[in-house]
C-alpha cells in the first residue's frame, strides 16, 4: 500500500501545489492589472503563466522524485528528463518576462512621445524588436548548452571542443559569412537609425512601407499589397530613398504638356481653388510655372505640398485629374494638338505625287520604289 500511496502523494502533491501557486499568482496579476490600467506590465506577465507553472512543476518533481521511489531502474533517465524540462521552461519564462518588461517600457515611451516625435517612436520600436530577438537567441543558446551539459558524455568532450574552438570558429565564419554580415547589418540598421518600422521607402523603383525588420531580412509592403523581402545588408551597401527621414512633410510635382496658348494666370487660379478644396493639401505652398518649351508644346510644372507621402500622392492625382478636366471643358485650345495639314511644296517645285508638265510623277521612282532622282 505504501508503494502506491507514496508516488501518488509526491506526484499529486507537486501537481496540486503547482496549480494552487499558479492560480494564486494569476489572481494577483489580474488584480494588479485592474488597479493599474496605465501600464500593460501585469497583463503581459499573465501570458507567462504556462511556462511559470511548468517551472514550478518540474522543480517540485525534480526535488521530490527520490522520495517517490517510483521506477527505480529508470531514476537517472527520469531525473535527467525533468532537468531538461526545467531548463527549457525556465528559458521560456525568461523570454516571456523580458518581453513583458521591454514591451511595457516601449508602451510608456510611445504614449508620451507619439504626437511630438513619431519618427523617434518608430526608431525605438525597431530597436526594441531587434533587441528582443537578440535576447531570445542568447537565452535559447544558453538553455541548449545547459541541456547538453547535463549529459556526462558532453562534459567529457568539452575539453576537446574548447581546444578546437579556434578552428571551428574560422570555418564557421567563412561558411556563414553572408549570414553574419546580415546580422551585423541588422544591428547597424537598428542603432544607426537608417530605416525604421513604418518608414516610407523607395527600393529598386518600388514604393512601400517597412513592415518587418529582423536580424537577417527586411520586408517592404508595397502600395499594391505585395511584400518585398530583402537582406538587411542591401540597405547598408546600396542607396535607397527614405521619405520618412527628418520631417514627414513632402513636396510633389505634376507636369503638363500644353499648347503655347495655355492661359497660365487662369491655371494658377484654378490650381489654388483645387488645392483649397483638397483635404490632403497642408496649405504650406503651391505654384505653377513653365519649366520647358518645344516647337509644339510647353512643359508646365505644378508644385504642391502635403504632410506625408500618402497625402502627397492624393494631392498630385487630384490636381492632375481636375486641372486636365477643367482645361478640356473651359480651354480646349490649351491642350496639345497635332497638325495634320498637307505639306506645301516649295515654290517652283511640283508636289511629291503630282504630275509634272510632261506627265511624269516627281520624283521619279524605279520598279523597286526607290527614287532615282
Amino acid at each position: 500500500m505504501e508503494n502506491i500511496l507514496r508516488p501518488l502523494i509526491v506526484v499529486g502533491g507537486a501537481v496540486a501545489l503547482t496549480l494552487v501557486i499558479g492560480w494564486a499568482t494569476d489572481l494577483l496579476l489580474r488584480k494588479a492589472d485592474e488597479r493599474h490600467h496605465d501600464t500593460p506590465l501585469w497583463g503581459l506577465l499573465r501570458r507567462a503563466r504556462v511556462p511559470y507553472q511548468l517551472v514550478l512543476c518540474a522543480a517540485l518533481l525534480r526535488g521530490s522524485y527520490d522520495q517517490a521511489e517510483l521506477l527505480e531502474e529508470h531514476r537517472v533517465g527520469i531525473g535527467r528528463t525533468l532537468t531538461l524540462v526545467l531548463i527549457g521552461s525556465a528559458a521560456w519564462l525568461v523570454i516571456r518576462i523580458a518581453g513583458a518588461v521591454v514591451e511595457t517600457s516601449y508602451s510608456r515611451y510611445a504614449s508620451a512621445r507619439a504626437h511630438r516625435d513619431p519618427a523617434r517612436v518608430r526608431r525605438v520600436r525597431t530597436q526594441v524588436e531587434l533587441i528582443m530577438r537578440v535576447v531570445s537567441a542568447i537565452v535559447i543558446v544558453v538553455a541548449a548548452a545547459s541541456m547538453l551539459l547535463t549529459f556526462p558524455a558532453m562534459r567529457a568532450a568539452g575539453a576537446s571542443l574548447l581546444a578546437s574552438a579556434g578552428i571551428l570558429g574560422i570555418v564557421a565564419g567563412v561558411a556563414a559569412q553572408s549570414t553574419l554580415s546580415n546580422m551585423f547589418a541588422g544591428l547597424q540598421i537598428a542603432f544607426g537609425d537608417m530605416v525604421r518600422l513604418g518608414d516610407t521607402v523607395v527600393v529598386d523603383g518600388e514604393w512601400g512601407t517597412v513592415e518587418e525588420i529582423t536580424l537577417t531580412f527586411l520586408t517592404v509592403r508595397t502600395w499594391d499589397e505585395r511584400r518585398i523581402t530583402m537582406p538587411v545588408s542591401y540597405f547598408t551597401s546600396n542607396p535607397f530613398e527614405n521619405w520618412s527621414r527628418g520631417t514627414p512633410q513632402m513636396t510633389g510635382t505634376v507636369y503638363f504638356h500644353l499648347d503655347h496658348s495655355a492661359p497660365m494666370d487662369a491655371m494658377r487660379e484654378k490650381l489654388r481653388d483645387i488645392l483649397r478644396a483638397c483635404p490632403a493639401w497642408d496649405g504650406r505652398a503651391y505654384n505653377l510655372l513653365i519649366t520647358d518649351t518645344t516647337p509644339s508644346t510647353i512643359e508646365v510644372r505644378a508644385l504642391v505640398t502635403a504632410k506625408d507621402a500618402d497625402d502627397i500622392w492624393t494631392v498630385r492625382v487630384t490636381v492632375r485629374e481636375q486641372l486636365l478636366r477643367w482645361l478640356g471643358e473651359q480651354h480646349p485650345y490649351a491642350l496639345p494638338r497635332v497638325s495634320t495639314a498637307a505639306a506645301v511644296p516649295p515654290p517652283g517645285r511640283p508636289d511629291r505625287h503630282s504630275p509634272s508638265r510632261d506627265g511624269a510623277v516627281w520624283p521619279p521612282f524605279d520598279k523597286s520604289g526607290t527614287g532615282r532622282g
